[in-house]
């Protein structure tokens, strides 16, 4: 359990570390909202490390640290519900057994979007925003597949750490 606890903590800093990476790149396209979505390597290697329910505490305590740190209220407002949103729709397709992981995490990030989305249109009390919806389902896409390809190359390496083979 101690063993659990700390890996835990070494992938939340881990996602805090990315999130504060993605701050400093200058990644400006001109659509609100559009991210790379680093710090969502740490979520998807968690899920597949741990479990569901340990990707949803990493995935919130990311939310709210990255955004008292490096955001504002609003920032955790929209980053919370996009990460709740998006590791509810990771956790169901890796349950299935029906989808290899870039498919997960690409679908991971779409939900993010739209759940940033739904939160935006009650904010501004408009459903305008909407007009994003095209381009942050495409971003969602590309980093999502991107990230999940990166998770996939890297999680081979990281089981063959014994912990990881006993499920801590």
């Amino acid at each position: 359990m101690k063993r659990k606890t700390a890996y835990l903590g070494l992938l939340l800093a881990f996602a805090l570390i990315l999130s504060y990476v993605e701050v400093l790149i200058p990644f400006q396209i001109g659509i609100p909202g559009v991210k790379l979505g680093l710090a969502n390597l740490a979520v998807v290697l968690c899920l597949y490390l741990f479990g569901w329910r340990e990707a949803l505490f990493l995935t919130a305590g990311k939310a709210l640290l990255s955004g008292l740190l490096f955001g504002n209220l609003f920032m955790i407002l929209y980053s919370f519900t996009g990460a709740v949103v998006s590791a509810a729709v990771m956790a169901g397709l890796k349950a299935s057994g029906g989808f290899h992981l870039p498919v997960v995490s690409a679908a991971g990030g779409v939900a993010h979007n739209m759940g940033q989305l739904l939160v935006a249109a009650l904010v501004v009390k408009t459903y305008g925003v909407f007009y994003y919806m095209p381009a942050l389902i495409l971003a969602g896409l590309l980093t999502g597949i991107l990230i999940g390809m990166v998770c996939s190359l890297v999680l081979p390496y990281i089981r063959r750490i014994s912990v990881f083979e006993e499920r801590l």
